[in-house]
């Protein structure tokens, strides 16, 4: 099934919005720079805690392929997802330059658990949980796609004045960094909203840790401070 499915836990304004900046994803330069930023911390952190060589990877809501490709370029069999046609354009098209392999479709998290249950051994999905209509919804699909003894893994933004004040007031109004509008105060979640999702869902969170950010050195890191952005391992039980 593809993104013409009735399954599809998405607002219409939010794929405008990243539609808008697929052309510029890739350029390290550009209204992705903070993408670029993070991405190395992110694939690190997954990288960290699961075994990528010959794994079978889904990178859920991957836009134009930033984490996707450091997956694939670590081993990983990658699957990447998202229901922006526009960035999955984009994500098939650098595959020429980078001459990777990833499997780029243009489909839901709903229709891919119903149609390949338990089948990745990494889920992995990075700030697209405070974008959608239902996030628990969406952390049931992500629990339903990785197999038992499997890893899911979350990045998403804390509901705090200092995430307000760095996210919102300092990224899109005084720095500019992205456009207004990207994020939504209401929508962003606490590391224990969170958790309880994943434990709601079935799986067992291993590991939660901030995410520290420099934008004026471009700088990323992990750190004990969770107030602001941050990343969650949890593991679906064997039994």
């Amino acid at each position: 099934m593809n993104a013409g499915s009735e399954h599809m836990n998405v607002a219409d304004d939010e794929l405008a919005r990243f539609a808008s900046l697929a052309s510029s994803w890739w350029d390290p330069e550009g209204a992705s720079r903070p993408l670029h930023d993070l991405n190395p911390l992110r694939f690190e952190y997954v990288a960290q805690r699961s075994r990528l060589a010959g794994a079978r990877v889904v990178d859920v809501g991957c836009g134009g392929g930033l984490l996707s490709e450091s997956l694939a370029r670590a081993g990983a069999r990658v699957c990447g997802i998202d229901l922006g046609r526009e960035v999955i354009d984009i994500a098939k098209l650098h595959l020429h330059e980078s001459e990777l392999t990833v499997d780029y479709r243009v489909q839901s998290s709903a229709d891919l658990a119903e149609a390949e249950p338990g089948a990745f051994d990494v889920v992995c999905c990075m700030e697209l949980i405070e974008h959608v209509p239902e996030p628990d919804a969406l952390v049931r699909d992500l629990a339903r796609l990785v197999r038992p003894g499997g890893r899911v893994f979350v990045s998403t933004i804390n509901r705090t004045s200092a995430a307000f004040g760095a996210a919102i007031l300092g990224a899109e109004y005084i720095s500019k960094m992205l456009p207004h509008g990207t994020h939504h105060y209401a929508k962003f979640i606490r590391p224990s909203e969170l958790s309880r999702m994943l434990r709601h869902a079935g799986l067992e969170l291993e590991n939660l840790s901030g995410m520290g950010y420099n934008p004026i050195s471009h700088k990323a890191w992990l750190s004990s401070y969770v107030g602001i952005n941050y990343l969650v391992c949890a593991q679906r039980p064997l039994a």
